[in-house]
């Protein structure tokens, strides 16, 4: 069963690839990274006329991205495996748990 979190956790990892998150007071240990991609934000929401558009041409228009983490992890090696998306937020420079699958 997969669910939709909006949770605040610590990533701990080497070379850019999480290996440890801490969340709910457990330290889970990620055993593999199933995929990594990138998700831009509501870019048209901050166009709002032509004239906007023409002053922020040639800049990025997402400030929104962000980077998720689709991992199998277990808080030890006794306890199952679950996978987990973890986000990191570039523009609030933090990381979020936004699924959760059994």
């Amino acid at each position: 069963m997969s669910r939709r979190r909006a949770d605040l956790i610590e990533v701990r990892g080497g070379t850019g690839l999480p290996t440890h998150f801490l969340w709910h007071d457990k330290v889970y240990a990620v055993r593999e990274v199933l995929g990594h991609w990138k998700e831009s934000g509501a870019w048209w929401e901050e166009v709002r006329s032509a004239a906007q558009a023409r002053r922020i041409a040639g800049e990025a228009l997402d400030r929104t991205e962000r980077e998720v983490w689709r991992v199998e992890a277990s808080p030890g090696r006794c306890f199952p495996a679950g996978v987990y998306d973890l986000t990191f937020d570039r523009g609030a420079d933090r990381w979020t748990l936004t699924r959760t699958t059994d």
